[in-house]
């Protein structure tokens, strides 16, 4: 019984440290050191550093590159993915709609990056491939005026390689994308 109170007293006391008192310590010092940042924001342009990692924001503009799908609608108060298995008959069918979905808004797009009608597992990747990004200049450069090349030239400038040239596959974040593009047209 002694070895039980011992062990109860000392997982009260991690849990009110761990759990209670840390993470008030921590959200305080963020509140008063960096009130702006603690709180967030959605992008507003002008505002935000390019090339800030922020979450994936929808944007229903065709001279603008799409995120990828959002179990969660992008809202950042519903993180969720869909916990739906691959091979599964309501995945399939959903999967082949966005695909279907893409292809009337990019036609003449000739391979499917699986990132375009796929969600990342929290639903707020701001991150595509370079591939998906560059699947979608034509209905940009179309919508925008911007040439595909120059387009082009813009994810590949804000392409990200490997971390520590090892980890994880190359990235280009749709919202530092946006950003630039914002700076060159309404």
């Amino acid at each position: 019984m002694k070895a039980f109170m011992t062990a109860f007293r000392i997982s009260a006391l991690l849990l009110v440290l761990c759990g209670i008192l840390y993470p008030l310590a921590t959200t305080g010092a963020a509140q008063l050191l960096f009130p702006k940042q603690a709180e967030g924001s959605l992008i507003h342009v002008g505002s935000v550093p390019a090339g800030s990692e922020l979450l994936a924001q929808e944007t229903a503009s065709p001279g603008r590159f799409q995120p990828r799908a959002s179990m969660a609608k992008y809202d950042p108060t519903a993180s969720s993915g869909s916990n739906r298995a691959v091979g599964t008959k309501d995945y399939v069918e959903e999967t082949l709609a966005k695909a279907s979905d893409w292809r009337k808004q990019n036609p003449g797009l000739a391979e499917m990056p699986a990132d375009l009608v796929t969600a990342s597992g929290s639903g707020f990747d701001p991150d595509l491939s370079p591939e998906a990004a560059k699947a979608q200049i034509p209905r940009i450069s179309k919508a925008s005026g911007i040439p595909a090349d120059e387009l082009t030239k813009l994810v590949d400038r804000l392409t990200k390689g490997r971390q520590l040239g090892l980890f994880g596959e190359p990235r280009v974040n749709v919202n530092a994308l946006n950003l630039e593009l914002s700076k060159r047209t309404p």
